[in-house]
Formats: C-alpha cells, sequence, structure tokens
C-alpha cells in the first residue's frame, strides 16, 4: 500500500472518530439538558470543528509528504 493511501486512510478513521463523538457530545446535549450548561451546544461545537478542521489541514501537509516518499521510492526502485 502506498504511503498515500495509508494517510488517506488514517484520516478517515480519524474524522470519522472525531464525527463520532461530536454527534455523541450534541445528543448526549440534547438528551440531558439539566446536566449542561447552556452554551454546551455552541461549544462542542465549536471545539470539535476546530479540531477537525485543524486536523484536515496537518493530514493536506501529510498527504504531500506522502506523494513526496512515494515519489523517491518509485525512483529508488526503478533505479536499483
Amino acid at each position: 500500500m502506498s504511503y498515500k493511501a495509508r494517510v488517506l486512510v488514517i484520516v478517515v478513521i480519524v474524522e470519522a472518530g472525531l464525527a463520532g463523538l461530536w454527534w455523541y457530545l450534541a445528543r448526549y446535549g440534547m438528551a440531558n439538558p439539566d446536566r449542561v450548561t447552556s452554551d454546551f451546544q455552541v461549544v462542542v461545537g465549536q471545539t470539535l470543528g476546530m479540531a477537525m478542521g485543524g486536523f484536515l489541514g496537518l493530514s493536506l501537509i501529510l498527504f504531500l509528504i506522502a506523494a513526496r516518499n512515494d515519489r523517491k521510492a518509485a525512483e529508488k526502485k526503478a533505479q536499483g
């Protein structure tokens, strides 16, 4: 499996985990309004939205590095 494919698989898994956590906390806040603060939904949305966006930004950099490493490995394989 290429480095790019590995990065994409990991990104999808982590993003799905963050989305699942976001969904769980949002449902928890709706189901238990007496146990959370009035701005719970806003805070959860902002925090997890920022985490998901930041991770996607880092993932782009990691993907570009993986693509470079794939090219280097292909060149090395072709030479040797």
